[in-house]
């Protein structure tokens, strides 16, 4: 499907949403959009925004650089890191934070781990990562690749993907198929609020759910 929304409606679409409203709607169009045990470091922390990628591997006999890249991006691009998983070497910390929070960059999502934590939460900066450790990556990964796809958490990520993070942790929307998504998405959220109206006006559950269809909003359709 053909993407016709401005990226500024995008963005204050996938705002109102949350990750388990999204996730119903991949579920329901067959997308495999999930980051499996990539959550944020604060379960306050919100992120919506497109993926600019890099993707790094272990050093070789040229121990390569670990990358010099932030001072290029800004508002509305989501640091996506793919460190294969790695928790023992980490490839984001305190300066990087400290220049994204500068540049007004959305977040950064690593599959690997992140370091200086205090800097990330003082700033409310968002980082989803597989947890924080505080060896670092230099001289222990390299750079293998800028603006291509990724993995992370399993999940295929291409630039300019979006991706959407909350306390449930962090999922990416193919950029092609984002209106579909979200026109799903906010079916299932309007469909949900009915049954929570209806509990709270003293409907049984059971009832309220039947009469909005519940079991049938995230299937495959």
């Amino acid at each position: 499907m053909t993407t016709t929304s401005t990226t500024e409606q995008i963005t204050t679409a996938l705002r109102a949403l949350s990750c388990t409203d999204v996730s119903d709607a991949l579920d329901r169009l067959g997308i495999a959009g999930h980051c499996l045990g990539i959550m944020p470091l604060d379960r306050s922390f919100r992120l919506v925004g497109r993926a600019w990628t890099l993707r790094y591997g272990p050093v070789g006999r040229d121990p390569g650089t670990v990358g010099d890249y932030i001072d290029d991006l800004g508002p509305g691009d989501v640091v996506v890191l793919d460190n294969q998983g790695r928790l023992d070497a980490t490839v984001w910390g305190d300066l990087l934070t400290y220049t994204a929070v500068r540049n007004g960059v959305a977040g950064t999502v690593i599959d690997g781990v992140c370091r200086d934590v205090d800097r990330s939460i003082t700033t409310a900066y968002p980082v989803f990562s597989r947890g924080n450790w505080m060896r670092t990556g230099k001289d222990r990964v390299r750079v293998e690749g800028i603006g291509e796809p990724v993995s992370i958490g399993g999940a295929r990520v291409e630039p300019g993907d979006w991706l959407l993070g909350d306390g449930d942790g962090v999922l990416c929307v193919p950029a092609g198929r984002i209106d579909e998504v979200i026109a799903a998405a906010e079916e299932i959220r309007d469909a949900e609020e009915r049954i929570r109206e209806a509990v709270h006006g003293g409907r049984p559950l059971r009832a309220a759910r039947e009469e909005v269809g519940y079991h049938r909003l995230q299937t495959k359709r």
